[in-house]
């Protein structure tokens, strides 16, 4: 693809951090390759933030693109468990961000949206669609799964994400 925009989408986790490289031009859509960052459950807590650093610093040096997507966190009951979220997520937007790629970030309703035409929806239903719009995508994880289609809804929205990035970078 000549002049191909390649980005990245990230599912942030502290357990898993599912990636995924497209490339889009005009409307058409291209998969590049995916997978998941895994961290030791066993190892401390910094620990586990340096693999996911690590992991992510090594997909981007190895395909570098030049946008990035992040899943934006939910809160749920347990709110131990939404503050780890939270670091792995900071992580994930760190990595990109100093890599000098804007980070465009959307809720998990917005990705569905755009994926699968609602904003609520199952696992399964993003599967099958990130199958219908990239046939040649591969995952090895649900959360790789879930980055392809964090990659797919900034392809659809960048224009508008990228220049309210830009417009807040230049305050």
């Amino acid at each position: 693809m000549n002049n191909a925009i390649r980005i990245i989408g990230i599912d942030p986790g502290l357990r898993r951090t599912g990636w995924a490289i497209i490339e889009t031009l005009g409307n058409s859509l291209r998969f590049v390759a995916a997978g998941t960052v895994r961290s030791d459950g066993d190892a401390a807590l910094a620990t586990r933030l340096c693999q996911i650093h690590d992991g992510l610093e090594g997909i981007l040096h190895e395909y570098v693109p030049v946008e990035a997507a992040v899943e934006a966190t939910f809160v749920n009951k347990d709110a131990a468990a939404t503050l780890k979220l939270g670091q792995a997520r900071g992580i994930a937007m760190l990595v990109p961000a100093r890599a000098g790629l804007l980070v465009a970030e959307y809720a998990p309703n917005a990705v569905k949206k755009s994926v699968i035409g609602v904003g609520h929806g199952d696992k399964k239903q993003i599967h099958m669609m990130v199958k219908v719009l990239l046939p040649r995508a591969r995952f090895d994880t649900d959360d790789a799964a879930d980055a392809i289609a964090i990659a797919i809804c900034h392809a659809h929205h960048r224009q508008s994400a990228v220049s309210r990035l830009a417009l807040e970078a230049a305050k």
